[in-house]
């Protein structure tokens, strides 16, 4: 089985840095137009309610396309994600996801795998290989899972994503992105600027 989505669409999109007058300029990049994620959903791996990719009333939702088996990226930047919302006073209007490229071997072990780096995160995931790529387009996400050779090979974008309540694509982070950074930046989008 071989499962691939592709990011072109993001290279076609303008990339530009939000700056203003004076105001320290975003760590992550923006994306104009910004893309949105309303109505898009998936299954809550734990409770199996849809979730929608959609920040809640006044907050940001951080999305991140990842698995479980990954052996230095997802945790390396889910760590970095737990140290910067460590940082944050408001911490609280922040809700984390995690979306599985692997559902197969994830569906399982996610909801405790994301919540071991941020107790409140939710787990979402599905094997149905269309509504993972609906979902991942918006964003650019990739990912490529390929067992072919009897061995699971996996390949995914890195990056994270911010929306907001009405599912606008706000930041991506790319990898590496200083957790320093993630948070100056989230302040800055829970203080209304955008």
């Amino acid at each position: 089985m071989r499962r691939v989505v592709l990011g072109a669409a993001m290279t076609l999109l303008s990339i530009t840095s939000a700056c203003g007058g004076g105001q320290r300029e975003f760590a992550g990049f923006v994306r104009t137009p910004a893309p949105s994620s309303q109505g898009i959903t998936l299954p809550n791996v734990a409770s199996g309610a849809d979730r929608e990719l959609v920040a809640g009333n006044n907050n940001l939702l951080v999305l991140y396309f990842g698995f479980t088996n990954c052996p230095d990226i997802c945790p390396t930047t889910l760590q970095d994600l737990t140290v910067a919302l460590r940082r944050l006073d408001n911490a609280s209007h922040i809700e984390v996801a995690m979306i599985t490229v692997d559902p197969d071997r994830d569906l399982e072990v996610l909801d405790a795998y994301i919540k071991s780096f941020i107790p409140t995160a939710e787990a979402l995931g599905t094997v149905d290989e269309s509504a993972l790529a609906i979902a991942a387009q918006p964003f650019g996400a990739s990912y490529l899972v390929d067992d072919s050779g009897g061995e699971i090979e996996v390949a995914h974008s890195t990056s994270l994503y911010v929306v907001d309540d009405e599912g606008t694509l706000l930041l991506t982070w790319p990898f590496g992105t200083a957790s320093t950074d993630i948070s100056a930046d989230l302040r800055d989008l829970l203080s209304g600027r955008r």
